[in-house]
């Protein structure tokens, strides 16, 4: 997303939705290995967590619009949004001119009644209707399984990735943040922690680990 998708360069300023989560974390530490800014969105609680990776934090409850201004007037150069719903439109106003929108789950609708297809179908709809405007901003939707029919490019980037990421892990560089780690029998108990947005990084699912 930071690298392939946005290509966010060096000295370049970026806001992520739910810093302080697995992807959301991840995708601060390796924008700071990069040389890039990070304004990062996390409840209060998690402050000191998103501030920690070296991220400037924003309150995910308050005006995310105008703090986000008032650190980089004129836009931030990419947006990563989880979160969809309508806050995507807010997500996109933010960018400066040439910046991207990366939008990769829509979690503020997974509790929609009805069809759960339709608000999917609605994001990648506005996606691709602002990409078709002559604003000079883009927009994304990524999807890490993109462009597996073809078997062996799709192998490659991958190896290619996950081998960057884990070189930086294995320097240091970059952290993996795990939140707790929990019994495989307690699955139930990971999941309600995972979804309860009040931890940073991963909740990890543990065989054989003793209750």
């Amino acid at each position: 997303m930071l690298h392939r998708t946005a290509a966010v360069p060096s000295g370049a300023t970026i806001l992520v939705h739910g810093a302080n989560g697995g992807v959301g974390s991840t995708l601060v530490q390796l924008a700071r290995a990069a040389g890039i800014r990070v304004l990062g969105t996390a409840s209060p609680r998690n402050r000191a967590a998103v501030e920690a990776l070296g991220a400037n934090w924003i309150d995910d409850r308050g005006d995310v619009a105008a703090e986000v201004m008032a650190l980089a007037p004129a836009g931030v150069d990419a947006v990563f949004d989880h979160v969809g719903g309508p806050g995507i439109v807010d997500s996109f106003r933010l960018l400066a001119t040439g910046g991207t929108l990366v939008s990769y789950g829509t979690a503020s609708t997974r509790d929609v009644t009805g069809d759960s297809r339709l608000p999917v179908l609605k994001l990648f709809a506005r996606l691709l209707w602002w990409n078709a405007l002559p604003n000079r901003r883009h927009a994304h939707f990524f999807n890490i399984w993109a462009g597996k029919r073809n078997t062996e490019r799709f192998r490659r980037r991958i190896a290619e990735d996950l081998g960057s990421v884990f070189a930086l892990a294995v320097q240091g560089t970059l952290r993996p943040q795990v939140a707790a780690r929990i019994p495989l029998t307690e699955a139930a108990r990971a999941m309600a922690l995972a979804e309860s947005g009040t931890v940073t990084g991963k909740v990890v699912l543990v065989p054989g680990l003793e209750a």
